[in-house]
């Protein structure tokens, strides 16, 4: 199981997930999000041992401009939830970065849409409400590809991350669900999670 956990804060959550081994740890530059982290929290970044950690820049069609100023050097991934093509996907590759790219899903024609984006190292389902914490659908979950580039996000917890596992996901994304306050994760419901993860993998 891979576990990615989204909307962190660059001076309160990085060493707890870095420790707890969470594969992926995202970064919103999203000015909309509560979970928006500024610029100037980049050098923070870069100044932490990431030991077998990846940092995902999460992004809505990110320019070249603020890629290069931005995320070279810092960022492994850079996560696109925005209109990008299969073409600007390759431009961004060529940077020198591994894709995310999230696709949103309403209806079960909206998963074939992966198909476009068979370039991206990775592909994320989630649902359509943008930093809005809305549960994917269950009837759907069974109509996502199998496979260790397919991930799934959508109010995603310890209470059901063994039935969701069953059903054939190993790749979840989680946010909100590790929150108390909006904006701020919960380093207890953090830990209780990874210590779940761990069991079921045991």
């Amino acid at each position: 199981m891979k576990i990615k956990i989204c909307g962190l804060n660059p001076t309160r959550d990085v060493q707890l997930c870095i420790d707890l081994r969470v594969n992926y740890l995202g970064f919103v530059f999203y000015e909309k999000s509560p979970r928006n982290i500024n610029t100037s929290d980049i050098k923070l970044l870069s100044t932490y041992d990431k030991k077998n950690s990846a940092f995902v820049a999460v992004t809505v069609n990110p320019s070249d401009e603020f890629i290069k100023k931005n995320l070279m050097g810092t960022f492994d991934y850079i996560q696109l939830h925005g209109s990008e093509t299969k073409e600007r996907i390759n431009e961004i590759k060529n940077m020198g970065f591994s894709i995310i790219k999230t696709i949103k899903v309403k209806h079960a024609q909206d998963i074939q849409k992966f198909r476009e984006f068979e370039n991206a190292d990775v592909i994320l389902f989630d649902t359509p409400g943008m930093e809005k914490s809305m549960e994917f659908p269950k009837n759907l979950i069974t109509k996502i590809p199998i496979g260790a580039k397919y991930a799934l996000a959508g109010s995603i917890s310890e209470n059901n991350i063994e039935n969701i596992g069953k059903l054939g996901v190993n790749f979840f994304d989680l946010s909100s669900s590790l929150e108390n306050q909006l904006g701020y994760k919960d380093h207890y419901k953090i830990k209780s999670f990874i210590k779940k993860i761990n069991e079921i993998k045991n």
